[in-house]
C-alpha cells in the first residue's frame, strides 16, 4: 500500500487482521483496517463460507407458539 509520507507518520498504524502486517488505520486506506484488497477479500470469503462464526443460544421456544 502506498501512502504520502505525512499521511502515515500522523496515522494509526495497526496489524492488518488477516496477515499481522501493518497496517495504516485512517481514511486514505480504503481497505482498513486490512493492508490490502486480498486481505479482505480472504477474510470477506472465510465470513461467507462460514468458517467464521459468531456464537448465540438459540430463542427459547414458547409453550404455546407452534413450530
Amino acid at each position: 500500500m502506498v501512502h504520502s509520507e505525512s499521511s502515515v507518520s500522523s496515522a494509526t498504524v495497526v496489524p492488518c487482521p488477516q496477515c499481522q502486517q501493518p497496517s495504516v488505520f485512517a481514511p486514505s486506506n480504503r481497505w482498513r483496517p486490512f493492508c490490502s484488497e486480498r486481505c479482505k477479500l480472504i477474510d470477506m470469503g472465510a465470513w461467507a463460507s462460514e468458517s467464521f462464526r459468531i456464537q448465540a443460544t438459540p430463542p427459547a421456544l414458547d409453550e404455546g407458539t407452534e413450530s
